[in-house]
């Protein structure tokens, strides 16, 4: 459940929009009529009997609306991405249309925008020892694919640490996260085959959904009822029109969801789909690491079963500081991979200092360095997290999300105050990644930060500070109650795990 803003907050962010809207036509206007220059991608004069490649209204929002924040993205960072980072200041001279650097270098930048969970991304070089000592042995690319001249011995390593770390029969790892769901899910299903796809999903689930031709629908998010429903009315019916069985009904899910910081509810849809014997793929990629007593995602965090979850998938790229993404389950899952899956089969092999990277930090996590400092590192992500979660429903911020997410999105609903906040957390040397419309509910627009492990308690605490300040400055403190130390309720039907 998200905490919803006062009524005057959305009334007022609506408000916003549609001022700037109205604005964004007449400067369209201005410009069609050469009043005002338009610094637009524009066709060429002996092409204007074309079929318009970049049509006007399509990109309306990106002119118009966007371009008064734009600064507020694609920073360029000229260092290790760890708890702070170094910043090349620019400045603009055309109202973000274009952008110039200063040579100005704005230094130790408290980071709260990385997905640098346990703090792996680091440049320490008793750390990276073992990485230099595989740049220096294999090179920096593989220049094949895994089929033919691109399976090094560390792909085999890797995949064998992978499987145990999460105690499954088998793993496969890729080059790119991204691509491990685009790429796969339609290598596990396709037509006559049934997707129920949480509505909050990851964009490459999406895509991966879509790139297999399977009929997808969609349950609202980390509702049981809603699921159940689709899973019932799938059974009774069938397929459109020929009434047959769906061959296979995949539900997709992720195990934090990236932008709302929640976690999933596990239990219950494992009870769901063993009862409508349906299949799950659970995407691990801000779990894994991240949540569990020793960092094994969700399926630790609930105490279940590996097998209850049919593909296991996860990236590198956030918990282990490197790139990349694996699918793990049965044995027979990860062998049809190898020979169907357009990712495994025309991609290049994951470069050996990247799958270096992720053995040493994930035997860290697993303590086979012969060290505890990969667990302390999952315990202090999880003292972090609660500790800043819980500072902030204290100021009145409404904040998504679990209390045990390391994502943190914190509500700033109207669009000019987007601007706004990035802006002066970055004159606090804080930096922090804003989010709006498209990429979240035109109404619900957003800060979202990342608790790191290698976060120090003064760091959280300036960073706090600097938000009690901004947010009584902007006016942001929009809870209207405070946090009740009794557990949170569901309204939906609780679901016991059958045998």
């Amino acid at each position: 459940h998200f905490e919803q803003a006062p009524m005057y907050v959305a009334v007022l962010t609506y408000l916003s929009f549609g001022v700037g809207t109205i604005f964004g036509y007449l400067r369209d206007f201005m410009r069609a009529c050469g009043l005002e220059k338009c610094n637009l991608a524009a066709e060429r004069e002996e092409q204007k009997d074309f079929v318009p490649l970049y049509q006007d209204f399509e990109n309306f929002y990106t002119r118009n609306l966007y371009m008064r924040i734009r600064d507020n993205w694609n920073r360029p960072i000229c260092s290790v991405p760890g708890p702070q980072f170094d910043l090349m200041e620019r400045v603009t001279d055309d109202f973000n249309w274009t952008f110039r650097f200063t040579g100005r270098t704005i230094k130790d930048v408290i980071n709260m925008g990385s997905y640098n969970y346990l703090g792996f991304a680091e440049t320490e070089a008793n750390a990276l020892k073992t990485v230099a000592d595989v740049l220096q042995n294999y090179g920096t690319g593989v220049c094949s694919t895994r089929q033919e001249m691109g399976n090094l011995d560390k792909h085999i390593e890797l995949e064998n640490l992978v499987a145990r770390f999460l105690d499954v029969e088998a793993a496969m790892v890729f080059g790119m996260g991204f691509a491990t769901n685009s790429m796969n899910i339609p290598s596990l299903v396709g037509k006559g085959c049934l997707i129920l796809s949480d509505e909050l999903n990851h964009t490459s689930l999406v895509l991966g959904a879509r790139l297999s031709g399977a009929t997808i629908r969609i349950f609202k998010h980390n509702n049981m009822q809603s699921l159940e429903k689709l899973l019932t009315d799938a059974i009774a019916y069938g397929q459109p029109r020929s009434r047959r069985a769906w061959k296979k009904i995949l539900i997709l899910v992720e195990g934090i969801y990236s932008m709302e910081g929640s976690i999933v509810r596990l239990p219950e849809i494992v009870a769901l789909k063993k009862r409508y014997k349906a299949y799950l793929y659970l995407d691990e990629a801000h779990s894994i690491g991240a949540v569990g007593p020793t960092g094994r995602g969700v399926v630790e965090y609930f105490g279940m079963n590996p097998e209850d979850v049919d593909v296991l998938m996860g990236t590198f790229t956030k918990s282990f500081g490197a790139a990349g993404g694996y699918i793990a389950g049965k044995k027979e899952l990860v062998d049809f991979l190898r020979t169907h899956s357009h990712s495994a089969i025309y991609a290049t092999s994951m470069c050996p200092p990247v799958a270096e990277q992720i053995i040493r930090s994930m035997k860290c996590v697993m303590g086979l360095d012969g060290t505890t400092q990969g667990l302390q590192r999952v315990h202090q992500l999880g003292e972090n997290t609660r500790y800043f979660r819980r500072r902030l429903h204290e100021m009145g911020f409404i904040v998504y999300g679990n209390d045990d997410s390391p994502v943190v999105p914190l509500l700033l609903y109207m669009p000019g105050k987007i601007g706004a906040f990035a802006r002066c957390m970055l004159t606090k040397n804080i930096g922090v990644v804003v989010v709006g419309f498209p990429a979240t509910p035109i109404a619900e627009s957003r800060a979202r930060f990342c608790v790191s492990a290698a976060h120090t308690r003064e760091m959280l605490d300036t960073v706090l500070n600097a938000l009690d300040e901004l947010g009584d400055f902007l006016q942001l403190k929009y809870s209207r109650h405070s946090r009740s130390s009794r557990p949170e309720l569901y309204d939906e039907t609780s679901f016991e795990l059958e045998d």
